[in-house]
Order: structure tokens, then C-alpha cells, then sequence
């Protein structure tokens, strides 16, 4: 069987992308790798990117010079789990009330690992996760 070796991209569909990539650039602090009028791509923790999407661009297929992205296209409020190191958690706690982000929901997993979720401007769940949730993380 040929191997996976990881999720390389995770996609959010967005009303507002300058809006949308402000938050995710100034209160998460992802860095931009590209963009254009209809995406921006953000390195996540250098293992993963994180595509945000202007809603009902992508639902046309994208011509390149190396082939084409078939359409896509997402609705409604999804969810995205970030990895955090457990002893940042304090400081994230932080950095979202200085932001005026309400924090919707804690867990403790029975692992040891702890999230904390709330929402991104388009009402995306986004949870924080320390080490601990899963037997793999």
C-alpha cells in the first residue's frame, strides 16, 4: 500500500479574505506564503498550510500552466484544530481576551492534553490543543 504521510493543506471558505487573513496573520500570527484575489495561504507551524478561501471563488476549475484545481467550495461554520505546546496555553488565553475573542468552550482530554475553542470572523471553530488529545499528538 502506498503511504500518507500527512494532511499538507486544510481549506476555510471565507466571506471577507482581507478580513479573514488579518485575523488569522495579527491574532494567530501565521504567517503569508501567497495570495491572490481569491486565496491566501498561510505556513502552519511549517508542516501544513492553511488555505483561506473567498466563498464562490473556487467554483470554477483553475487553469495553470502545471494543469488545473478542479472547483471546490465549503458552507457553513467548519472546524480546525491548531497544535500548541501545553505551556503556552496561559499566553494564548491571553492573546485572545487582548484581542476580544470570547473563548466558547474548554476540554480537558483524558490524555492530559487541554483545548480551548472559539471563533474565527466567519464563525469557523478553531481550537488551540496542547499535547495530550489524541495517542498520536
Amino acid at each position: 500500500m502506498p503511504s500518507v504521510t500527512g494532511v499538507l493543506e486544510t481549506a476555510l471558505y471565507v466571506d471577507d479574505l482581507a478580513r479573514a487573513a488579518r485575523f488569522y496573520q495579527d491574532v494567530l500570527g501565521l504567517e503569508p506564503l501567497t495570495s491572490d484575489a481569491r486565496f491566501c495561504a498561510f505556513d502552519v507551524g511549517g508542516r501544513s498550510v492553511l488555505l483561506l478561501f473567498q466563498r464562490g471563488s473556487t467554483l470554477e476549475t483553475v487553469v495553470m500552466p502545471g494543469g488545473t484545481i478542479p472547483p471546490h467550495d465549503g458552507h457553513g461554520p467548519l472546524h480546525v484544530a491548531l497544535a500548541i505546546p501545553a505551556a503556552e496555553l496561559p499566553a494564548w488565553e491571553q492573546r485572545l481576551a487582548e484581542h476580544g475573542i470570547v473563548i466558547e468552550g474548554r476540554t480537558h482530554w483524558r490524555r492530559g492534553g487541554d483545548s480551548i475553542y472559539f471563533r474565527d470572523p466567519d464563525g469557523h471553530l478553531l481550537e488551540l490543543a496542547t499535547p495530550g488529545l489524541w495517542a498520536i499528538y
